[in-house]
């Protein structure tokens, strides 16, 4: 049950960003803004984020250290937009709501497994993550799209990247608030400042909850305060 309910919060989070960032009615696939929104698009392009966090290019940095920070928060960011993905799927055919979409994602195949230990990253072939992150993008390329296959798929990449499910809402926590806090300081308009005294503000985000916050307000806070300390 505790898992579930995990499932269910992540959801009810996502929800209520995407009705705040695209208005209500985001599911019928355009935004306030008249903004077309293609969450497949969003999947595939944060999984070649995700592959850039290795070091694949045979002709610079071949021998980069993996920045596992890194590539957990692109795990989590990938996640985003498979939840909208199936939020967007379960509003517009009528499957029902963010109660039989948690419970659906509770049965799939290999959610048991993801609510287990994390596999160690360093275990793995960086080519054999990439190689099963480019089935996830192979997925959402084309026009049919079983979401529960990507859901196994996407929970087999994860694992294999360090993250399971606990971890995965402790960082979909974090970064759901720093989106909200994107969104409140000038990201749609472009005026956002990214980049904090030269850090990446992923980065402030991971440090924050590393020193032990983890309540939504606290998180708020803690970026409002570096935001405001940018030189």
């Amino acid at each position: 049950m505790i898992y579930r309910n995990l499932i269910k919060e992540m959801l009810k989070l996502q929800q209520e960003l995407n009705d705040n960032t695209n208005g209500i009615g985001w599911e019928r696939g355009t935004t306030k803004d008249g903004k077309l929104i293609s969450w497949k698009r969003c999947i595939y392009m944060e999984c070649a984020e995700l592959i850039d966090s290795f070091a694949w290019k045979h002709w610079k940095e071949i021998n980069a250290p993996l920045d596992v920070d890194n590539i957990a928060i692109e795990i989590v960011d990938i996640w985003h937009f498979i939840m909208s993905l199936g939020l967007e799927n379960y509003k517009i055919n009528s499957l029902g709501d963010i109660e039989n979409l948690a419970n659906d994602i509770v049965a799939t195949s290999g959610f048991n497994e993801f609510c287990k230990e994390p596999y160690n990253i360093k275990k793995y072939s960086i080519y054999e993550i990439i190689n099963d992150t480019e089935l996830i993008i192979n997925r959402c390329s084309g026009f049919n799209i079983n979401f529960f296959d990507l859901l196994r798929d996407y929970f087999r990449v994860a694992l294999k990247c360090g993250v399971n499910l606990q971890k995965l809402f402790n960082i979909y926590i974090g970064k759901n608030v720093l989106n909200k806090f994107r969104q409140d300081h000038g990201y749609k308009d472009g005026t956002y400042k990214k980049i904090w005294n030269g850090v990446e503000d992923n980065i402030v985000m991971s440090e924050i909850l590393q020193s032990g916050v983890s309540s939504v307000d606290e998180i708020y806070s803690k970026l409002k305060i570096s935001y405001q300390n940018i030189q």
